[in-house]
């Protein structure tokens, strides 16, 4: 018997140092569907190294445009993740 795990495509889109670490400012990231904020954030770090892994200990998060508190939040139906850095101003 196989068994077939269902996966989602999210899409990432970085700003700022963000941006600048991951080499892109948008890409596309495929999470088994039970996939939460911190598997997307743990998968972005592995992918582009320890440079961008560094910025995301820092950044915060929009699903959807809802900003994430929880980074154990199940990602359920989003389509997009925002990677926003700090930013300095206001």
């Amino acid at each position: 018997m196989t068994v077939s795990l269902e996966t989602r495509t999210l899409t990432v889109r970085y700003f700022a140092a963000a941006k600048a670490a991951a080499g892109t400012g948008e890409e596309t990231l495929e999470l088994p569907g039970d996939a939460t904020v911190a598997d997307a954030v743990d998968a972005l770090g592995t992918a582009h190294g320890p440079e961008l892994e560094r910025v995301l200990l820092r950044c915060s998060f929009l699903a959807d445009e809802v900003a994430v508190r929880d980074r154990t939040a199940r990602l359920g139906t989003t389509a997009t993740l925002d990677v926003l850095p700090p930013f300095a101003g206001g």
